[in-house]
């Protein structure tokens, strides 16, 4: 911060505090779960998709785009992820019966065992990621957190209207930094 301001003192750069820590803890946050997951065999995307159908209770289904909003994932990524899974049988997908022209994408039981088993390791990671706050402190971190994401959805939406970004082979937008 005293380097932007130092060079570019034109420039209000007071959103960067707030903005870059959330970017940095992404990273932070992904590598702990990430390393939580791989005792199932799992990283984050893959698990988003299995815990999301877990907990959206029996019969454990969901159509693609209901999936795609709920994780924030790309047309093509959630597609190719959910290949992945269904090729691994935690997953399957069939047309729906009410409108054969649509998906549905359902938890098996080898998926929902699993995700039972790694759901209970990502809690506890979480857990410890936060561990460092009161129930009071985390309360209001929670609800500020919320207005961001809130207050900045417009935004969001504005950005998914763009033409796509390049994608990891797990559907997360791939950002290049500008020099």
């Amino acid at each position: 911060m005293a380097q932007w301001h130092r060079e570019r003192p034109d420039i209000d750069c007071s959103g960067k505090a707030v903005v870059g820590r959330v970017l940095r803890l992404q990273e932070v946050i992904l590598r702990a779960v990430n390393t939580t997951l791989e005792r199932h065999g799992l990283r984050y995307p893959a698990y988003a998709v299995l815990a999301t159908l877990r907990a959206s209770g029996h019969p454990f289904r969901m159509s693609p785009s209901r999936l795609k909003e709920t994780l924030l994932l790309s047309s093509g990524g959630t597609s190719n992820l959910l290949s992945r899974l269904e090729r691994t049988g935690w997953i399957r997908r069939y047309a729906d019966p009410l409108d054969g022209r649509a998906v549905i994408v359902e938890l098996t039981e080898t998926g929902r065992q699993l995700a039972d088993r790694a759901m209970q390791d990502h809690a506890e990671a979480e857990r410890a990621l936060v561990a460092m706050f009161s129930q009071e402190e985390q309360r209001i971190l929670t609800s500020l957190l919320s207005r961001m994401l809130v207050l900045n959805s417009v935004s969001a939406a504005a950005l998914q209207s763009r033409p796509a970004a390049a994608q990891d082979d797990e559907g997360f937008a791939i950002f290049e930094e500008s020099r």
